[in-house]
């Protein structure tokens, strides 16, 4: 966690208004005591109303000019339900940044919608997520944003097993599986594969460039007809 990510989420436990040892707010960030008590002496002396001392706990003074997140109830449930949903069925890095974004949002919540933060009971449980399958999810993703070709053993629904070597272009969830859209080099062509039928994943040295024709734009004009469907799915805020 980088330091600038640890002294906000310091500031935000410390926010809830109860008071907090450096023990517990060390176990909480996977840090040492020694490096707590050096980063609430940094906040005091950038002016951070930090209250408390070593040995009795910290907290912060309830004067401090931090406004509140504001959400509808309906926004909240949907943020809520979406990171749950991360969770249940992201890679280790999105459970991670899950967690992290529901301490934040729930840290600074007003009090009225912090009550409303604990009674949304819509749950994505993701026990059917295995861990392998969450690192390769990982592993994919990072093929894809860095346009590394990528190798793996691959068995169809009837048992048929062929090696691949393709481009990874997006991952796309469907109802509980991930598949991987890529350019088949085997086929020249797009291929969609599943994560739960691929053995023996590697990123490989060589990297594509995809011309026109190949990419992902090229692939979604075919499977997806309307063209603002296209351009919701391209938006950032849509990507994974």
């Amino acid at each position: 966690m980088r330091r600038a990510d640890r002294l906000f989420r310091i500031v935000q436990f410390l926010r809830q208004g109860r008071l907090l040892t450096a023990q517990t707010l060390a176990s909480k960030l996977e840090v040492s005591q020694r490096t707590i008590y050096r980063d609430i002496q940094d906040l005091q002396l950038a002016g951070t109303p930090i209250e408390g001392e070593a040995g009795v706990g910290y907290t912060l003074r309830r004067d401090m000019d931090l406004p509140p997140l504001m959400f509808t109830r309906g926004e909240l449930t949907a943020l809520v339900l979406g990171a749950r949903l991360v969770r249940a069925w992201g890679g280790e890095e999105n459970v991670h940044g899950a967690n992290q974004a529901l301490q934040r949002i729930e840290a600074v919540l007003p009090p009225d919608l912090r009550n409303e933060f604990d009674s949304i009971l819509l749950y994505a449980p993701g026990y059917r997520m295995m861990p392998h399958l969450r690192s390769r999810l990982d592993m994919l993703h990072m093929a894809c944003k860095t346009q590394r070709v990528t190798s793996f053993s691959y068995v169809r629904e009837d048992g048929e097993r062929s090696e691949r070597f393709v481009w990874p272009l997006a991952l796309v969830f469907w109802s509980g599986v991930w598949t991987l859209t890529s350019w088949c080099e085997l086929r020249n062509d797009f291929r969609d594969f599943r994560l739960d039928r691929m053995d023996e994943v590697a990123i490989q040295e060589r990297t594509f460039n995809p011309k026109k024709g190949q990419r992902l734009e090229d692939h979604l004009r075919k499977v997806v007809p309307s063209g603002e469907e296209r351009r919701e799915l391209l938006a950032p805020s849509a990507s994974y």
